[in-house]
């Protein structure tokens, strides 16, 4: 049986938004992965990205700008 005390104790950062896991790196990682937060890396996203430039490009096939 364990006493009212030892329950409380595991439970007092219950509420806290300061409960996430920290995680040490060194300055020249983190400047690494901010570098590559620039680009875009995903693969499915990249697909998306092509599929729209070749719809760009086919209707600009059709476009026909005249002065009026």
């Amino acid at each position: 049986m364990t006493d009212d005390r030892s329950v409380d104790a595991t439970y007092e950062n219950e509420g806290t938004s300061d409960t996430t896991p920290m995680v040490q790196i060194s300055l020249k990682e983190y400047d690494k992965l901010k570098e590559r937060s620039r680009y875009i890396t995903d693969k499915d996203l990249i697909a998306l990205i092509d599929k729209l430039e070749f719809f760009v490009k086919e209707l600009r096939k059709h476009i026909v700008r005249i002065d009026i």
